[in-house]
């Protein structure tokens, strides 16, 4: 509890935004037996709050170690500063980017915090985390010191996750930074970043594939015990779901210290981000990984959310039939997208650009995947058929496309070899121009 009271107390701001926004005591709801209800836990303010902030969706230039780096941050839609807000730090995979954890909406957490959480992507360095000196922690120290000071947080509800590196360096983050992060999930990782110390506890989630090809499960089975011993859980060696099952298995540890559980989902699949079950059509993780973030307490949620805004029980899947009819015909625009390839499986993200002078109010998108290629999952749109020419059609919460306006979506695959982009993008009928 030491270490918890000073991370409560640790970032608190200026003397105007604690008078103002100094938040009581708050019950933790948590699952899985790992803490009393009685347990409390202290909200934070910033110097963000109370305060017009400059920062607002974009991608920043930062100063760090003595080199310029960068970042995206995504704030909610309806942010308001006399609200303290979670903040989630996404980390990309080898060889992605920052604007491909944006794609998939932070793997998929961005849709199911329904506008309660600051997101943040860092950059790294050669496309990686190496994390040489420590370099890129220091990277999350500064961003956080820039975000914090301009925006609203609640210091004691910070998480971080990540894929593969990605998921590497949440683990990094963890071991380095106990008393700033409240949990963190990494998604097929290993200690590819380094771990100054694991012997304090945070709250962990790990996710890895039995049939991993790239990094073994041994090697995230390796992360999740140091988290194990660290945060005084009874040592079990949780079920793993059998090879071609198609299914997932997730065991929360028992015994583990009050406020510090540590859960464990094995699936039975390769080296993949979002894994769905068989007969399923979207991922599990978005939906478990949110659960075991938000159960630590929770900010205040926004008093007037925008009516578009997704629910956090929201999950975007792969339809059998497209169900939205644009409310406008034919419009001009311009594609562009981008795949991430893996063994037999990618990822793409698309952005279409409203180039008419006219507005849209509820959109189709047309494309044809190369042969071999199903989609298994998506966010941001819903999609049908699976192969061939498919169809994308908007949720609730990104209809309107005003001219020049720009809408970005996605989706996870499968593919036998060809791993190329999507091909002859159409928006409500009218072909798209390309780049």
């Amino acid at each position: 509890m030491a270490e918890r009271r000073a991370r409560d107390r640790r970032v608190l701001g200026t003397a105007v935004a604690v008078a103002a926004l100094l938040i009581g005591a708050v019950t933790a709801v948590l699952t899985g037996g790992t803490a009393s209800a009685g347990q409390q836990t202290a909200l934070a303010a910033t110097a963000g709050c109370g305060k017009a902030p400059t920062l607002r969706d974009g991608t920043y230039t930062i100063q760090s170690g003595g080199r310029a780096r960068t970042y995206i941050l995504r704030l909610p839609a309806n942010y308001t500063s006399s609200q303290a807000y979670r903040l989630v730090v996404g980390l990309h995979w080898l060889n992605g980017s920052a604007n491909d954890v944006v794609g998939n909406g932070f793997y998929g957490l961005q849709q199911r915090s329904g506008n309660s959480a600051v997101f943040v992507a860092p950059q790294g360095l050669d496309a990686g985390w190496a994390n040489t000196g420590g370099r890129d922690v220091t990277l999350v120290d500064d961003i956080l010191r820039v975000v914090e000071n301009d925006l609203c947080v609640d210091t004691s509800q910070r998480f971080a996750l990540g894929f593969s590196y990605g998921g590497a360096m949440s683990y990094a983050l963890a071991c380095a930074r106990p008393a700033v992060f409240r949990a963190v999930a990494p998604i097929a990782g290993a200690n590819l970043s380094g771990c100054s110390s694991a012997s304090a506890p945070v709250a962990y989630f790990g996710i890895h594939g039995i049939r991993d090809s790239v990094l073994n499960i041994s090697q995230g089975r390796g992360l999740r015990d140091s988290f194990v011993r660290a945060n005084g859980c009874a040592a079990q060696n949780p079920p793993e779901p059998a090879q071609g099952s198609g299914t997932h298995i997730t065991t929360a540890y028992a015994g583990c210290r009050a406020g510090y559980p540590v859960q464990w989902a094995a699936f039975d699949g390769d080296h993949v981000p979002l894994p769905v079950d068989r007969n399923a059509s979207s991922s599990w993780v978005s939906g478990e990984v949110w659960q075991f973030f938000s159960q630590f307490g929770s900010t205040t949620t926004p008093s007037s959310p925008a009516p578009s805004s997704p629910s956090p029980s929201t999950s975007v899947s792969v339809s059998p039939s497209a169900s939205v009819s644009p409310s406008t015909g034919t419009a001009a625009c311009r594609a562009k997208g981008a795949v991430n390839a893996w063994n037999n499986g990618l990822t793409a993200d698309i952005t279409i650009t409203n180039t008419g002078s006219s507005s849209i109010n509820g959109w189709q998108v047309t494309f044809s995947l190369p042969a071999g290629q199903t989609i298994t999952g998506g966010w941001n749109a819903t999609y049908a058929p699976s192969s061939g020419q498919v169809t994308a059609s908007n949720v609730g919460y990104n209809a309107a496309l005003a001219p020049g306006a720009s809408v970005s979506f996605g989706f996870q695959a499968t593919h036998t070899g060809n791993s190329g982009a999507p091909t002859g993008y159409a928006l409500n009928g009218s072909a798209c121009t390309t780049g």
